[in-house]
């Protein structure tokens, strides 16, 4: 008996201190700590809304970087009845395994069996978020077809970002790391593209599900600004494929760059940055364009060519010793490909002589190299650009009295040596020329924008309203012509549309090994330049790294045709210099040579020609396909071109857009070169290729050979 007594005066002791314990608590929050806990605290808290990031978008609108929804998917383990539940939860797991491919099904069956015994409303579901298109792909899930309140499917709402035009300029469109950072316009324009985020009050539900109150103190989100880049999406594909293609000539290629600028505003059209990935190809990793100062080379004899005539020293005319092409200067010796003995500085020049122009700055200059680095930094040549993108380089322009200044500094920089400068730095002094002598400063960004209307807009910017006079500027654009028509970048010349540029070869330091080390070096090709070179439009530079060689690696020969290539789709592209065809529209007996192709569009085309028997032949081509026409002393027959078969189309006279569709139709891969009409297809038309094999056109202006 007294053990019983003593065991309930034991509960008895501990219900008093339970009820002492609940009393002292509700004591301090009530009187000494009263704000610590409320219910409201518990049951209500204020939510972020993340704001929809804005779009980067191309000068024509389309859209290079853009916030796609995607979905993380959620179920809500107890909704279900248990009779349903049971029925489909084999089928829902097969579903989901087979969908995700992350864990087999009975894996997901025994994870969500076990989330709705411990009462789960928020169980994530997979290993990925998944876009639209899949969410409605598994709400016909079994079970997840009864939709939300039966069957318990949830999605949470993400955005993630996408560039639908893949790695197409990806460098310079950037992009937010996972830990914020940024790099490019992502990057540098975080601030504008984030927009700012909302908030709103939610409730947690029985079961801890959170849901939002109506409430006027809800903040909406504001969407972030879309931003309208200055790239033109069609030259920035030209100039990635043009360095893609040349890239694969080599396997001692380290990197590539190309920059297209509008003369007249500064405007940045194309930016291609090539890196090797190690995998074997080349990706938009690094920025060289920006980011990437080194000495240039033989394209700086342009800026040393505009102080010498600047200052009056020479004329193109000017005569120079270039000697038996080894010339020895203050320790140093520097020489030519070969003996060029005496020549004019446009010969010089030309010929790209480091022998002439290292003698003509010590001639010149020797006496008071101040002069000549003061010429320089005149020119705006060393200038901070302050971009709108992150990553900017610093050129830097030496001058006497600088630690890196020696005896042989002023010789060497006059031929692209001892001055480090960005490709972006060298193409705007181009530009400069190129506009007549005002300097432009480049930019990335045309606007920013709100549901499209424009917030703010950046207009072009003067560097410099003239680095050099009217008549230096004409004279150095006839020195550059002449590089083209009879020097260094002769591949360069074309009858169609005139090219004005400067190829570039220099070697790479090895820092403190020099520009050498165990019998190897590196190179960087340049060409820089503009076109057409009457009433230039565009200005360029393309260049390439090399890895270690032992041989050379010439700008002419590895930079000048990327920039042809990339030149010649701007100038076939646009009517902006296509010279404008006058005459009185006259009907005129002259038969004209009539190009092969589809049936409806020559009967368009010979609507609109002024020829003698225009409609007859335009009834001749009623329901015929594909015809090509030939001139006989009777007019113009028509004849039919057989496309249909397992052989080769006959191409042949044809424009590459109609060759294109043909061949390409037929499974092959086409490359053409030249411009025109094609005269010439391998394998020949008729002979029955396998379907790998690369097809080559030859095409040309006149249709002849």
């Amino acid at each position: 008996m007294n053990g019983i007594f003593k065991r309930i005066a034991f509960l008895y002791k501990w219900f008093v201190l339970i009820a002492l314990a609940v009393i002292g608590k509700i004591i301090y929050l009530q009187f000494i700590n009263p704000t610590e806990t409320t219910d409201a605290d518990i049951s209500f808290r204020e939510e972020v809304i993340e704001a929809n990031r804005g779009n980067i978008l191309a000068r024509d609108g389309r859209p290079l970087a853009t916030s796609v929804p995607y979905y993380r998917i959620r179920m809500d383990c107890t909704v279900s009845h248990p009779d349903t539940f049971n029925k489909y939860i084999d089928a829902l797991s097969g579903k989901l395994a087979a969908f995700f491919k992350d864990k087999p099904a009975r894996a997901y069956k025994q994870e969500i069996e076990k989330a709705r015994k411990e009462g789960k409303r928020y169980k994530a579901l997979g290993n990925r978020l998944v876009d639209y298109a899949e969410l409605e792909t598994i709400k016909k899930f079994p079970l997840f077809r009864l939709g939300s309140n039966k069957g318990g499917i949830l999605s949470e709402q993400k955005y993630k970002r996408n560039n639908p035009y893949g790695r197409l300029a990806y460098r310079t469109i950037g992009f937010i790391n996972t830990e914020g950072v940024g790099v490019g316009i992502e990057g540098s324009c975080d601030y504008y593209l984030k927009g700012t985020p909302g908030r709103q009050t939610i409730q947690r539900m029985l079961g801890g599900e959170w849901r939002p109150v109506n409430s006027e103190e809800s903040v909406p989100p504001k969407d972030g600004y879309d931003i309208q880049t200055t790239i033109d999406i069609d030259i920035q594909e030209a100039a990635e494929n043009a360095l893609k293609e040349q890239l694969s000539k080599s396997d001692n290629i380290e990197g590539a760059t190309a920059l297209v600028m509008e003369v007249s505003t500064g405007a940045i059209r194309a930016i291609a940055n090539m890196k090797k990935d190690g995998k074997g190809g080349f990706d938009e990793s690094y920025n060289y364009a920006i980011g990437e100062a080194t000495e240039p080379g033989s394209t700086f004899k342009l800026v040393t060519l505009v102080a010498l005539i600047e200052d009056g020293y020479v004329t193109l005319n000017t005569p120079i010793d270039a000697g038996n092409g080894r010339w020895n200067y203050a320790g140093y010796t520097y020489t030519d490909t070969h003996p060029n003995g005496l020549l004019t500085v446009q010969k010089a020049f030309e010929k790209s002589s480091n022998i002439s122009f290292a003698k003509l700055a010590v001639e010149y200059y020797g006496s008071d190299e101040k002069k000549f680095v003061d010429r320089v930094q005149s020119m705006k040549l060393g200038e901070r650009f302050n971009l709108d993108i992150q990553g900017e380089a610093r050129a830097s322009i030496y001058a006497p009295g600088d630690a890196m200044w020696s005896r042989s500094s002023l010789s060497s920089m006059a031929i692209g040596y001892a001055t480090l400068l960005t490709p972006l730095h060298t193409l705007t002094f181009y530009n400069a020329i190129a506009n007549g002598g005002k300097m432009m400063k480049p930019y990335f960004i045309e606007n920013y924008q709100q549901d499209g209307e424009i917030i703010k807009q950046f207009e072009p910017q003067e560097i410099s309203g003239a680095i050099c006079s009217k008549r230096t500027v004409e004279t150095v654009k006839k020195a550059l012509r002449g590089v083209v028509t009879d020097g260094t970048g002769r591949t360069l010349n074309n009858n169609r549309y005139q090219i004005s540029g400067k190829s570039g070869t220099a070697r790479m330091s090895y820092g403190k090994y020099g520009y050498e080390k165990n019998g190897y070096r590196k190179y960087q090709a340049s060409f820089a330049g503009f076109f057409p070179s009457e009433d230039p439009k565009y200005s360029a530079i393309v260049i390439l790294y090399s890895g270690d060689t032992r041989g050379n690696f010439y700008g002419a020969t590895w930079a000048g045709p990327v920039f042809k290539q990339i030149a010649d789709h701007i100038y076939t592209s646009s009517t902006d210099w296509q010279p404008v065809l006058e005459g009185k529209q006259m009907k005129t007996n002259t038969l004209p040579d009539i190009s092969a192709g589809k049936s409806e569009a020559e009967k368009t085309m010979l609507a609109e020609l002024p020829i003698k028997g225009a409609a007859e032949i335009s009834r001749r081509l009623d329901k015929r396909g594909w015809v090509r026409f030939a001139k006989d002393s009777s007019g113009i027959t028509v004849q039919n071109l057989f496309t249909d078969g397992d052989s080769l189309a006959n191409v042949v006279d044809m424009g590459l857009k109609d060759a294109l569709y043909l061949l390409e139709n037929q499974g092959y891969k086409v490359k053409f070169s030249g411009w025109g009409r094609v005269i010439r297809q391998d394998p020949p038309a008729g002979s029955k290729p396998d379907k790998n094999t690369v097809i080559n056109l030859q095409l040309t202006e006149n249709g002849t050979n």
